[in-house]
């Protein structure tokens, strides 16, 4: 059975698949190679891409993980959150039938039981591909059990000694709590035992509402909780654009949910079944009652036991083991990647720098961490699509920017679609056409962004994306709009005038 802290429920024969997948009860550790070229501690996203790459390119690889392999992204984030919220958007089409003249008739049944059992269906089609047999026919020897470091170049784990060249830390993150009075004591859920209830709870409060928060909110009120969010900021989602973060928020109001911000909870009691939290706003207190709480306000990156002093490692328990710009640590044998280094904790930018960290543990590379740029997505209905700079904090670093902002109402698919409300939105270094951020809002923002990452990557400014041809209808049209939106600024009255006699001589 995998460790108690991370036990997966109920064992259903979905969950047992996924269990002799993931930390197979009957398996038996290989005997330690002499000297691995790499020891990759942790097996969740970056852990994995790290081990089944150098493999695949001849080193001799030791894969380290303690509880399921595929880490949280499989497990208890994106996999799972996916599954459900793909299930509450079904019933939020059933319901928006009669805007576009589909009548159905009496209430949509929700079959919570139901749903939950496709996640763990689905989740468990998916582990065979982070199996721990599937990395062993890679190549990889693969340790189940807890790893540490007994020195600048050896890992024990389980009485085995693992003598490396280089290694890598990727053991990622956990969720975190507040320090709220009585919460522990009430019992609460995280990302990583919210996706073993069998019920849906007739209430829920969630705390927090960053990503976490909003996605697992609006899904849980869709498919019929009675859904409060509590935040402390003045705004959900707080680091993105205000008048983004009013676009979700009003959706996640429309999907039945009370969202208090700017606000203070100054405990939590337990009343039978019930648990009662005792929130302040603008001086004013009052009593939220719940039969669940989901706290999603925060990750830390998962550091402790794994004696980093020892290889002479320095790290924080709050930002994680120390990197430079090429994931090297105090130790320059050894790199980390992903959460368990990284502000950025998402399972794209863990498998974005395993691949860095191979090539510079291994081949010598210089690729560096600064040169990525980062995508990020809020799967909210509709999500929110972040790429480099936000207008803020160019501001802050002195870096003037122009601003293009395309609203979906002028996107004729979007209209088609029924989904107007968003925009596309991109940030220009000033007086050119480089890209330096965009935001988008959009029923499918996180599929709309890559267009603008990709061109960021590739130093294609946006004037030259207007000459990229778009399908007619479609709500990525919209970024040619702002591509054009950006040409028309360069027609300055010189030039038109400059147009204007060129034609008249032509004529």
């Amino acid at each position: 059975m995998p460790p108690q802290s991370l036990a997966i429920s109920p064992l259903d024969a979905h969950n047992q698949k996924l269990v002799g997948l993931v930390h197979p009860t009957d398996w038996r550790n290989p005997e330690p190679a002499p000297r691995y070229n790499l020891v990759v501690i942790g097996a969740g996203t970056a852990g994995l891409v790290t081990a089944a790459g150098a493999a695949g390119l001849g080193a001799k690889v030791a894969l380290v993980e303690r509880d399921l392999m595929g880490g949280d992204c499989l497990n208890f984030g994106c996999v799972p959150s996916k599954a459900i919220i793909a299930a509450s958007r079904v019933v939020r089409t059933i319901r928006r039938g009669a805007e576009f003249g589909i009548n159905v008739p009496g209430e949509v049944r929700v079959d919570f039981a139901a749903i939950m059992e496709r996640m763990r269906r689905v989740r468990a089609e998916l582990a065979a591909n982070d199996a721990a047999s599937r990395f062993r026919g890679l190549g990889v020897d693969v340790f189940i059990g807890d790893a540490r470091f007994a020195g600048p170049d050896v890992v024990e784990v389980e009485g085995a000694r693992l003598r490396f060249a280089r290694a890598v830390i990727a053991t990622g993150a956990r969720a975190t709590a507040p320090p709220i009075p009585g919460l522990a004591d009430a019992g609460y859920l995280t990302n990583e035992t919210v996706f073993s209830l069998t019920e849906l709870p007739r209430r829920t409060v969630v705390i927090g509402a960053g990503p976490i928060g909003c996605e697992l909110a609006q899904a849980f009120s869709r498919l019929g909780s009675e859904v409060t969010i509590v935040e402390m900021l003045p705004q959900v989602l707080g680091r993105e654009d205000p008048d983004a973060a009013q676009i979700v928020a009003g959706a996640l109001a429309r999907d039945g949910i009370r969202i208090v911000l700017g606000c203070k909870i100054a405990g939590v009691t337990k009343r039978g079944e019930q648990k009662a939290l005792a929130i302040e706003v603008n001086g004013s207190r009052e009593e939220v009652v719940a039969d669940e709480i989901l706290v999603g306000a925060g990750r830390a990156p998962a550091v402790a036991g794994l004696s980093l002093e020892s290889a002479g490692i320095e790290y924080d328990q709050q930002q994680g083991v120390k990197v430079n710009d090429y994931l090297q640590t105090t130790n320059p044998n050894i790199y980390a990647a992903g959460d368990a280094a990284l502000p950025w904790k998402f399972t794209h930018v863990a498998d974005a720098t395993a691949r860095i960290a191979i090539r510079n543990a291994l081949f010598f590379g210089r690729a560096k961490t600064s040169a990525l740029s980062i995508p990020w997505c809020t799967y909210t209905d509709p999500e929110i699509a972040h790429v480099g700079m936000y207008a803020h904090e160019a501001a802050a670093r002195g870096v003037e920017m122009t601003t293009i902002t395309q609203p979906l109402s002028s996107v004729d698919r979007a209209v088609l679609d029924g989904e107007t409300e968003g925009f596309v939105r991109v940030h220009l270094r000033a007086g050119t056409d480089t890209i330096a951020g965009a935001t988008i809002v959009a029923s499918h923002a996180s599929e709309m962004i890559s267009e603008l990452t990709t061109a960021m990557a590739a130093g294609v400014g946006l004037g030259r994306m207007a000459e990229v041809i778009h399908p007619y209808p479609t709500q990525a049209e919209a970024i040619r709009k702002v591509a054009d939106a950006y040409n028309r600024t360069r027609l300055t009255p010189r030039v038109k005038r400059i147009f204007e006699a060129l034609l008249a001589w032509r004529r």
